[in-house]
């Protein structure tokens, strides 16, 4: 192989790495301002940016064995398929919690303080995790339930009618 092979594969592979980190930071900033603005503890932050960065690294890792010729075609779609499929086998109901948490923050329909009804329990949120929200009852216990669940409803928010004037 010659000098010039060589100096495009490594242009190339640079390139990828860079290409996906600034697209995955971009999400990653975003899903965390949006946990930001909701209220969401600096720990529930840290988890996305680390989540984000994990993903860049495995997407740069599959990308530049690809385009170096390390791996075949064949190879990379089998291995990242098997391990995708492993992973979110895996991580199926983490994921929906994450993914419904997420979504819970970008319709604004919860925030911190709130007082919400669901499943028979009225309370203050007092948490927004990634996986969870957490409750505080008026008799003081907490109530910790799932973002999905939370999601999938019926939820009654007493305290959002202000911020959701605009849907009726």
């Amino acid at each position: 192989m010659s000098e010039d092979q060589m100096l495009q594969l490594l242009a190339g592979s640079v390139a990828i790495v860079v290409v996906t980190g600034v697209l995955t930071e971009s999400l990653s900033r975003t899903i965390s301002s949006l946990a930001r603005r909701s209220g969401a503890k600096q720990s529930t932050i840290r988890g996305i940016r680390y989540f984000t960065r994990i993903t860049w690294l495995l997407i740069s890792a599959i990308g530049v064995l690809y385009y170096t010729g390390l791996s075949s075609v064949f190879t990379t779609l089998t291995v990242s398929g098997i391990a995708g499929v492993a992973v979110s086998l895996a991580l199926q109901s983490t994921l929906s919690n994450m993914i419904s948490g997420i979504l819970l923050l970008q319709d604004k329909a919860i925030r911190l303080d709130d007082d919400v009804f669901f499943g028979g329990v009225r309370g203050r949120v007092v948490r927004i995790a990634l996986r969870n929200t957490w409750i505080r009852t008026q008799e003081g216990n907490l109530v910790l339930v799932s973002n999905s669940s939370l999601a999938s409803g019926p939820l009654v928010n007493f305290t959002a009618t202000a911020r959701l004037k605009d849907f009726g």
